[in-house]
């Protein structure tokens, strides 16, 4: 098995930005979904609600920097350096202190959205824990939902298009024109060379040189059913996932991985199935 692509989001819920290698953090892939967009009482603002979100392109520049781009809007650089302006911020259910940099970023933000919203940088992600039912008391994450890093595989992918094409014609529905690509699903890294849905039982892999721990499987949400490109909502992967990929009331596609150390890995590395 082999990487195939490698993905950094910069800022949640934005636009996927494909890299040719990445360096392994203990909460995650470097300058991976360390800014997040949250409303006015600090909790997270994400495309499942505002899809304007994913036109939004982020460039990490290093530490604390990024830069945004909006085919809508002049580019604008962020600097978090110096910035010591602390403010509660909310992921889901955690709860922790995030730094506050720029009011012309709020403002930038803001105004692509038409909601108040504000931009914050995660200067310390040793703030935030993983949900100790799936991992260890060390285990961190950035602003990832969740986890500090997404797999999914090629295969699973084909597999779930080829169920989408057989269920619409069982619905004596015409096929979609094109098959869903792996960008709806937003993961950190994307495996080739395996059998579908062969990652529903691995338990730790090598990627490259480091090695990791699945944690739990990934439930998917409705993200998955906006098309990045027109930001218009359907059905799918949802409908035809709920048909073969339900148990325990939700939908499942991915895996979450925990780093167990720190490295650089690429797209084309060896993928080893260490236990599984």
């Amino acid at each position: 098995m082999r990487v195939a692509e490698l993905n950094l989001f910069p800022v949640k819920s934005t636009r996927l930005r494909p890299v040719d290698e990445a360096v392994v953090e203990p909460w995650g892939l470097a300058h991976d979904r360390r800014w997040m967009v949250v409303d006015a009482d600090g909790y997270v603002v994400t495309a499942r609600i505002v899809p304007a979100l994913l036109s939004v392109t982020a460039t990490a520049l290093g530490t604390g920097r990024v830069l945004l781009s909006d085919p809508h809007a002049d580019d604008l650089t962020v600097d978090a350096a110096g910035c010591d302006e602390l403010v509660p911020v909310q992921v889901w259910r955690s709860k922790l202190d995030a730094v506050h940099p720029s009011p012309e970023a709020d403002a930038w933000l803001s105004g692509l959205v038409e909601r108040d919203v504000r931009l914050v940088w995660l200067d310390d992600p040793g703030r935030r824990p993983v949900d100790p039912r799936y991992g260890l008391p060390a285990d961190r994450v950035s602003f990832a939902d969740a986890f500090p890093l997404l797999m999914a595989t090629t295969a699973s992918l084909r597999q779930l298009n080829d169920w989408v094409v057989e269920e619409a014609l069982l619905r004596g529905e015409a096929p979609p024109d094109q098959p869903l690509p792996m960008r709806r699903f937003r993961p950190s890294v994307v495996v080739d060379g395996s059998e579908p849905f062969a990652e529903d039982t691995w338990q730790r892999l090598r990627v490259g040189d480091v090695p990791f721990r699945a944690a739990k499987l990934c439930d998917r949400c409705v993200l998955t059913t906006i098309d990045p490109d027109s930001l218009t909502k359907g059905k799918e992967p949802l409908r035809t996932l709920a048909r073969h990929r339900r148990w325990d009331g939700k939908v499942w596609f991915g895996l979450n991985l925990v780093p167990d150390g720190t490295g650089v890995i690429r797209v084309g590395d060896e993928v080893e199935l260490l236990a599984g």
